[in-house]
């Protein structure tokens, strides 16, 4: 699928969903869903042969480097990874070709479940200080 194919694809679904969906550049859009009590900012990119989803899911220290690591091992499509600061953000990268509204429905709602499972794991068991 060309670029600009994928980009009307996701625009078009993104136009379906119930929450406000912000475009902020041709191929780039954000919007924020509430997870685990809180909100959380989700953007999504097409670029460099990309269709990217990304959000901080929470702040540095609150989730440890091992659970980071198991939770990786048992999700699919999407990954969890940590900035030199120690925020963790989830993230899914896949290849245009297999993207469609089905899927595009399936990858961001497994997004949005995975990191309001995350942050309710740290609501209920908070790392110590």
């Amino acid at each position: 699928m060309r670029t600009d194919e994928t980009i009307a694809e996701v625009d078009s679904f993104l136009k379906t969903l119930p929450d406000p969906v912000r475009q902020v550049a041709r191929g780039e859009w954000g919007f924020t869903v509430q997870a685990a009590g809180w909100p959380l900012d989700v953007g999504i990119a097409v670029r460099d042969g990309l269709f990217r989803v990304q959000a901080q899911v929470v702040g540095p220290g609150q989730i440890s480097e091992a659970d980071l690591l198991w939770w990786n091992r048992r999700i699919h499509l999407v990954r969890f990874s940590q900035t030199q600061s120690g925020e963790v953000w989830l993230c899914c990268d896949l290849l245009p070709d297999s993207l469609s509204a089905r899927q595009l429905d399936r990858v961001l709602g497994l997004f949005v479940l995975t990191a309001a499972q995350a942050r309710a794991s740290v609501a209920e068991a908070p790392l110590p200080s």
